[in-house]
């Protein structure tokens, strides 16, 4: 759960090598895992692509949120365009397309901004606090809200609301549980989880609820979809593979501390962090652990996927690059600070921040230095339009490379 803002200073880069840090052994576990009648034979095809009329379209830039662009050139140094000041913590990253950049801050005012300038065009005081990235999908912005004391909201209820990306106006919404589940859209649906336990699919034009179903427990993880699969983990240590288009469940494996992190799908595999302090990876077909490594603390943030790397960090201070097929760790970095936020990689160049408010550029192949900037505190990139936005903890920068 996000922290109060906290003062930000400007944005400066610095060239400070820093040492990798020390490899942590591999361990496993036996999980337990239920299968809802034999699952149909699955295939391994490549995750869907990023749409490419949108540049960042939603949370993990993919419907399996691997986190990873190519954006050939998008590399430091970089030269600043423009500050957002949010007056308030963007602890998650906006979402950029349809000509703008889509940002929802603590507070649970929504921002469209101008790529140009930075200007807001229009904006949305959900008067509920806003713990999630928005989505975009057919000229439609989704967000969820999540009520809550720490952004004095007078309500108790969670909500999705679709608005026009053009002009802000509100569409539909849909009163759900208290969510801070980044929505995800595909093939007309779009999918989010609450913190009653439920995953709901609605027609995404007009709000109509196609399926829901409860898992048992919070939800606050965003869903992903891989091999027309919605994959998810809840506050009790459950994952859940559901069947995209009806919601019936495919497998159910438990016995994982608490889910927070987002999962990240690739190559068969299903890659989540755990509060139990590993990151685990899943057979996406059956459920069965294929491995898992362990960290010295909580790893609340969502995984990267790139190039065969799974790139996390964990509350151990520690950022880690592991082979996504053996969960061998191929190098890692000591950052000094917690590491809450999901890592993004955009153009080989591997993004994330730490709670000591400081946002690190590794190569993602190595884990060298590439540059440190003193802000930001969650997760610190997206990329779009030969642009990168850089979050610090009230601020997004736009940067272009020099």
């Amino acid at each position: 759960m996000a922290g109060r803002l906290a003062a930000a200073g400007l944005i400066a880069a610095a060239g400070a090598l820093v040492s990798c840090g020390s490899s942590r052994p591999q361990t496993t576990s036996t999980p337990t895992t239920q299968t809802a009648s034999p699952p149909p034979t699955a295939t391994q095809p490549k995750p869907p692509a990023t749409n490419a009329a949108l540049p960042w379209p939603t949370y993990g830039a993919d419907n399996a949120r691997l986190r990873a662009v190519a954006a050939a050139g998008l590399r430091p140094p970089f030269r600043r365009l423009w500050t957002f000041h949010g007056r308030a913590l963007l602890e998650f990253p906006p979402v950029v397309g349809y000509g703008k950049v889509f940002e929802e801050a603590f507070d649970g005012r929504l921002y469209a901004l101008d790529p140009a300038s930075g200007r807001v065009l229009w904006r949305y005081n959900a008067r509920r606090c806003g713990w999630a990235s928005p989505a975009l999908a057919d000229h439609l912005l989704f967000a969820t809200f999540i009520a809550h004391p720490s952004c004095s909201s007078p309500l108790s209820n969670g909500q999705l609301v679709a608005f026009s990306a053009e002009t802000g106006r509100i569409r539909w919404r849909r009163r759900i549980g208290p969510s801070e589940s980044s929505p995800l859209v595909a093939n007309g649906t779009v999918y989010v989880g609450d913190q009653d336990g439920d995953v709901y699919a609605f027609a995404s034009r007009t709000g109509r609820l196609r399926w829901s179903f409860d898992t048992g427990a919070p939800i606050k993880a965003s869903v992903s979809l891989a091999y027309g699969r919605i994959y998810v983990g809840n506050y009790a240590g459950e994952m859940f593979a559901l069947i995209a288009r009806t919601g019936r469940l495919l497998w159910r494996s438990v016995g994982f501390g608490n889910f927070y992190s987002t999962a990240a799908v690739n190559a068969g595999r299903v890659y989540v962090g755990s509060l139990d302090g590993h990151v685990y990876a899943f057979s996406a077909r059956t459920g069965d652990v294929l491995w898992s490594f362990g960290t010295g603390n909580y790893v609340y943030a969502s995984p990267a996927v790139w190039e065969g790397l799974v790139l996390v960090g964990s509350y151990d201070h520690d950022f880690y690059a592991l082979d996504g097929g053996s969960g061998s760790i191929r190098w890692s970095f000591h950052a000094g600070a917690p590491i809450s936020g999901a890592a993004s990689v955009v153009g080989g160049t591997v993004y994330f921040s730490t709670f000591a408010h400081r946002t690190y550029a590794l190569a993602a192949g190595s884990g060298h230095v590439v540059r440190e900037w003193p802000d930001g505190e969650y997760s610190p990139a997206v990329a779009g339009n030969g642009r990168l936005y850089l979050v610090g903890l009230g601020r997004i920068y736009a940067l272009s490379p020099r």
